[in-house]
């Protein structure tokens, strides 16, 4: 979340004026050095919390940077090992006196064990891999201690590669039955391929991805090994700050713009491979369904070339294989949430804004009408909020639904992963007369408290905000500021994502008088906490639904609390606010929802469901026993065929697009088309079924207790 930037520059000229980096200071040491003084600078004057470095920070530092260049164990020995710990207590001492003897050794050693793991897996696949032996493999790496010598490490590399060659294997038997298959009916006696011939074949593939993957490596320079370190330093702090290097400040800034030339997804490094967090709406990944959040890219491959195997592989160089020009195809090999493994073939395109913007329809049920408005993110232009931006938008679309006759309003921030703290203060004024929406607190500054100072009414009907584990920082603001008002029910998981934090984007080059490096790249930074107008804060709890129900992230890792170093949880004193009083029996409408869902069988599959999503997430061992593999891919498919039942429920619910989007179909079907799968999607969507209960039941609640569902100006 982007913050006023007022405060920064003022605190940043202080710092440019104090700051003694000047180019003679630095006339001797290398752009390395100067980086992280500028940014151990930076963090120790402008984080929210910083943190000492010293002899624990030193450790962490450690551990996670060994962790980051080799998360598979496949490269450095427990000899290695043990010979960088003599930096163990000694990191803290050496970033501040700006030595990077430790990074020095570590980055040489790599690249030595790099070029003897070039030999070891072509050794490995040059030896049949024996699908019969009863053995298997542990992928929670975590677990696994480095290998004590290099035939414990050949041995290593040869069960990766035996796993990593078991689904090409199968592929290629499959082909065999099929053909066999054909063969007998067409009569046909050419000879098919053999298992033997197979088996060489799936080999041959993971060769040549290893190939790829490792010319790949060899271009990388040593700043970009830098770059690793400097962000383990950076990433102590907190799981939001970031170092960005020249060319990743590009990148960033390009995002900032909303457009994304790739597959539309956001990606999370894991030992497994490249985890989809997020999927840009309108992209082609959105576009395709063939992916969903929590799935695991393993392999990535350009049209007509075999794919390069990204386990163990850095994120960003993931990425640069995954992104490409539009128009060209991306193969993607995938580990699918429940286990199972995935070929999809991606047409790379511009991901437009316009599938980031808020989208309204109507929702018909009986002769009722209500209304629904998803919006995805709290999006702004920074530099022009006279442009397009959340808040001016939903306002847009409130209107147009009031025209059109709703009678109850559902606002959808499921997934919403947050944006810009001045649209949600707004967007939170069309609901309530006026008061506070937010709290925000600097370090060591008194608490500042946003409010909604108009006191004009856009929307005072019923209001339900369904909210999941993905919905963090502006979302939980907004989320958190109608539950302490009473102003809406809030339907959706256990807890939101837990992001109560603010950063700031600061270019390096703004904090040195001179510089003969060129440039030094920015880092984004942990500025200030935000609170909930009841003191609390969102940081790592999230916002607690007033109805909780399930879904298929329930039980797996997403939220703030399951990232590495967030900050803790405090609270403040509270904001001075009164709550809505246009609501009768709320209290009652809630339990009367609880109660719905309790008996609710979609529900409850969908409880299953998720619960089997946790199961197959925990099993780390890995058969690489061919027939077990089998037998254990037959039993996945069953269950997944049982869960997809999931997506046959129908709530009996009509959506419908508001008219001025219908007059826009002639022009643009595209539109039409992604309204209609749209609309598919939440006739099936028994949340926004549940939803339309609770607006119901408001309505009828208070006409029947004699009170306007409302607050008149």
């Amino acid at each position: 979340m982007k913050r006023n930037l007022a405060y920064v520059l003022v605190i940043m000229l202080v710092a440019v004026a104090s700051c003694s980096f000047t180019n003679k200071s630095f006339e001797n040491d290398d752009k390395d050095k100067l980086l992280i003084d500028l940014i151990t600078y930076v963090l120790e004057k402008l984080h929210y919390q910083p943190k000492e470095i010293n002899d624990d920070f030193s450790v962490s530092v450690f551990e996670d940077f060994v962790d980051v260049i080799d998360p598979t164990k496949r490269y450095f020995l427990a000899s290695d090992i043990a010979e960088f710990e003599q930096y163990k207590f000694q990191l803290d001492d050496q970033i501040k006196n700006t030595d990077i003897t430790f990074f020095n050794i570590v980055h040489e050693r790599l690249l030595e064990r790099m070029q003897d793991a070039k030999e070891i897996y072509k050794e490995v696949l040059a030896e049949p891999f024996d699908y019969s032996v009863d053995e298997d493999i542990n992928i929670n790496y975590e677990e696994e201690p480095f290998a004590a010598d290099k035939g414990e490490l050949k041995e290593r590399w040869r069960k990766q590669l035996k796993y990593a060659t078991l689904g090409t294997y199968d592929s290629k038997i499959s082909r065999i039955v099929k053909d066999q298959e054909d063969a007998s009916v067409d009569g046909d006696d050419n000879a098919v391929l053999t298992p033997e011939q197979a088996e060489k074949e799936a080999r041959e593939s993971t060769e040549a991805t290893l190939d790829e993957f490792f010319d790949f490596v060899d271009d990388l320079q040593r700043k970009d090994w830098f770059v690793q370190y400097v962000n383990t330093i950076v990433d102590e702090f907190d799981p939001h700050t970031y170092y960005f290097a020249p060319d990743d400040k590009e990148k960033f800034d390009m995002s900032m713009s909303g457009k994304f030339e790739g597959i539309g997804a956001r990606l999370q490094k894991k030992p497994e491979g490249a985890k989809i967090v997020e999927i840009i709406s309108g992209g082609p990944v959105w576009r395709d369904q063939s992916l969903e959040v929590g799935d695991e890219i393993i392999k990535v491959g350009q049209e007509g070339e075999e794919p390069i195997n990204i386990v163990g592989m850095r994120l960003d160089d993931a990425i640069k294989l995954i992104k490409g020009p539009q128009g060209t195809v991306v193969n993607l090999t995938v580990r699918k949430v429940d286990g199972s493994l995935e070929e999809v073939s991606l047409t790379r395109d511009v991901v437009e804004l316009e599938e980031s913007y808020a989208k309204s329809a109507n929702i018909i049920k009986g002769d009722e009408t209500y209304g629904l408005i998803n919006l995805p993110k709290f999006y702004v232009d920074f530099e022009d909020y006279s442009e397009r931006n959340a808040a001016t938008d939903v306002a847009q679309e409130v209107e147009r639904l009031k025209q059109e006759g709703a009678e109850g309003l559902i606002l959808d921030l499921r997934d919403n992963g947050g944006g810009s703290l001045k649209t949600v203060v707004e967007m939170a004024g069309l609901f309530i007369k006026d008061g506070p929406v937010v709290q925000v607190q600097s370090s060591g500054k008194g608490k500042d408290v946003y409010d909604d100072k108009d006191e004009r009414i856009q929307w005072d009907g019923p209001l339900v905000i369904l909210v999941n584990e993905l919905s963090a920082s502006a979302s939980e603001i907004l989320a958190a500021a109608m539950q302490d008002y009473k102003r809406a029910v809030v339907i959706g998981s256990r807890q939101t994502f837990g992001k109560g934090t603010v950063q700031n984007v600061i270019p390096l080059n703004n904090i040195v008088r001179s510089n003969e490096h060129g440039d030094l790249g920015a880092i984004k930074l942990t500025t200030q906490k935000f609170y909930r107008i009841n003191g609390g804060s969102t940081q790592l709890e999230g916002v607690k639904s007033d109805v909780v129900v399930p879904d298929r992230y329930s039980y797996i890792d997403l939220g703030e609390r399951d990232q590495a170093n967030p900050l803790e949880w405090d609270k403040i004193s509270p904001a001075d606010y009164d709550m809505w009083d246009g609501y009768i029996d709320y209290d009652k409408t809630i339990a009367n929802s609880k109660a719905r869902m309790a008996t609710n069988t979609q529900i409850k599959l969908i409880e299953e469901n998720a619960q089997w999503l946790k199961k197959q997430q925990d099993e780390t061992v890995i058969s690489l026993n061919y027939d077990t593999y089998l037998q254990e891919k037959k039993e996945d498919k069953k269950t997944s065929d049982y869960f997809k039942k999931l997506t046959d429920y129908d709530s009996k619910l009509t959506f419908s697009s508001l008219k001025y989007e219908q007059e826009l179909f002639t022009q643009d079907s595209t539109l039409r088309e992604r309204r209609d799968r749209w609309h598919k999607n939440l006739a099936k969507d028994v949340y926004v079924e549940e939803a339309v209960n609770v607006l119901q039941d408001l309505k009828m609640n208070n006409i029947k207790n004699g009170k306007l569902a409302s607050v008149k100006d």
